[in-house]
């Protein structure tokens, strides 16, 4: 609607995916991934999530980031949201983190990470159906799929669109989240993909907080 911010819109339209539940707590519909060279404030940005909504904490070996890891935990516990450290288990411990979030090519690793932290939930990234049914034999809880719209990261490849999520909602039981040019302008077209949630890094934020 007309004079909603961006993370109004998507806070709205994450809410409307069906719930679903892992390890006996209902997995947020709303993920916020921290970056460092796009956000330069997330802390600020965590503190405007709506309650069950997860951020993922990426810190890509800040020397602050355990400091600022235990910031965003504190918020975590005051609003109600999860907290995933991405990729590595040091930090996931060191921050009381809720889980791991892996990248697409440290997938294999889960099955020790689950034996070791059984009650973390940990999600992979993958960017192709290959990927998606890789995360599903290692043991994953749930995947990020990504990019499906055009993105800003400098990492991002071709889009997959909404046609190629679907191809990986439909070939796997894990859920799936949409990451990837999800704006408020682009998240409507996600509607009945099947997917149990979508996540952003710069959509989530305000002016003040990005990089410029």
């Amino acid at each position: 609607m007309r004079g909603d911010s961006e993370l109004e819109v998507l806070s709205r339209t994450a809410a409307a995916f069906p719930p679903r539940t892992v390890r006996d707590r209902v997995l947020p519909n709303l993920l916020f991934f921290t970056d460092p060279a796009r956000i330069a404030a997330p802390e600020t940005v965590a503190e405007r999530l709506p309650r069950g909504a997860g951020i993922v904490f990426r810190a890509f070996a800040a020397e602050d980031a355990v400091e600022q890891g235990r910031r965003l935990r504190a918020i975590a516990d005051a609003r109600g949201l999860w907290l995933l450290a991405g990729a590595h288990p040091g930090l996931a411990e060191g921050i009381r983190a809720d889980g791991l979030h892996m990248p697409e090519r440290l997938a294999g690793e889960i099955p020790k990470l689950r034996a070791e932290h059984g009650r973390y939930l940990i999600t992979v990234a993958a960017h192709d159906l290959a990927a998606v049914q890789a995360a599903e034999r290692a043991g994953a809880d749930a995947v990020i799929v990504s990019p499906v719209f055009p993105s800003n990261s400098p990492s991002a490849g071709r889009p997959l669109g909404v046609e190629g999520l679907k191809e990986m909602v439909d070939a796997t039981s894990l859920p799936i989240y949409a990451l990837g040019g999800v704006r408020a302008d682009t998240v409507g077209r996600l509607a009945g993909s099947g997917i149990v949630g979508i996540a952003a890094v710069e959509a989530l934020a305000g002016r003040a907080e990005l990089r410029t």
